[in-house]
């Protein structure tokens, strides 16, 4: 339909809510950039840029009232907000927040503070931030007459020493999160109180084989819309693990592996409907798609695939 080009290293991508706009951050600079949707066509517009306050901006969350963008500044350790205009351009942050803390034992992927992913709840009351520098989950709740952020109550929960918490996930409709730890391939399990934030760890489960020696950095994670279903990225393993969900308890069980049919899958996106799942091999510059069964969550390549340079993110209008 479209290539937007003279684009700079864009990476992660939000639509709001009206699903009129289009917003993406641009790994290792400090800015976003917003684009209008044209409805009929799904053709992009330039609206405007605006300075995060940071460096290196990998995610970035519209929140339920679709008046603020929080974006995850990454090489600087902070969070910022931005205010959406009532065209879909982004006003000058209301907020910037740096996170404290202890880092881990990484010696190079962890030297500060290294915020990942800022997805918020179901109910939009919370949002969590795994960092990976500092092996937290932080929780922040958004002020939306000032645009300022909260720490929740509890403002964070602390990870293993070296896991490296990279992206979360919630439960649809059970009070249960998923974050997934990229240094050390594991997808910790938290019970999730949506009244003040609070997270209580309940399990910590490999995204690998047991069986598998090589390096591995894990980097999606993603709650399949029925709830019944988790799956998250290998990259190293190149491939998708797939978990059951336990509706008592929210626990995992790894139901097995898919090849990602191309190599460091470092993003993959479910359709809403949940029918289909597109693994973005960043390396393999390919998209790959997988039909989902409903019954019991395996992964079945469809034959369908696309030939791109670094696929890192997709989102669904």
């Amino acid at each position: 339909v479209q290539l937007v080009a003279d684009l700079v290293n864009p990476s992660f991508l939000a639509i709001d809510h009206s699903r009129r706009f289009l917003y993406s951050v641009h790994a290792d600079l400090s800015y976003v950039t917003a684009f209008a949707i044209d409805v009929t066509s799904g053709r992009l517009t330039l609206l405007n840029r605006q300075e995060t306050g940071g460096t290196n901006p990998v995610h970035l969350a519209v929140d339920p009232s679709n008046r603020f963008l929080v974006v995850s500044n990454y090489s600087s350790g902070s969070m910022a907000v931005l205010p959406i205009n009532g065209d879909g351009s982004l006003a000058p942050r209301s907020d910037l927040v740096a996170l404290l803390g202890s880092p881990g034992p990484h010696p190079t992927q962890q030297t500060s503070s290294h915020p990942h992913h800022n997805p918020f709840d179901p109910e939009g009351r919370f949002f969590l931030v795994p960092d990976k520098g500092l092996d937290a989950v932080f929780v922040f709740q958004l002020d939306v007459a000032s645009g300022a952020l909260v720490p929740a109550a509890t403002p964070s929960v602390r990870a293993e020493p070296g896991a490296g918490p990279r992206h979360a996930g919630f439960h649809p409709s059970l009070p249960y999160a998923y974050v997934l730890n990229e240094l050390d391939s594991t997808v910790a399990v938290y019970e999730y109180d949506s009244q003040n934030g609070s997270l209580s760890r309940r399990q910590l489960l490999s995204t690998l084989p047991d069986d598998f020696t090589g390096d591995n950095t894990s980097a999606e994670i993603a709650v399949h819309p029925s709830g019944l279903f988790l799956y998250g990225s290998n990259r190293g393993h190149d491939s998708i693990v797939a978990c059951a969900i336990d509706e008592t308890n929210g626990l995992l069980t790894q139901l097995g592996w898919t090849s990602s049919g191309g190599e460091r899958p470092r993003y993959f996106g479910l359709d809403p409907s949940g029918t289909y799942l597109y693994a973005c091999n960043e390396l393999g510059h390919n998209i790959v798609a997988f039909r989902i069964d409903p019954a019991t969550g395996s992964l079945t390549p469809t034959g369908r695939s696309v030939e791109t340079g670094s696929p890192v993110t997709i989102v669904f209008a």
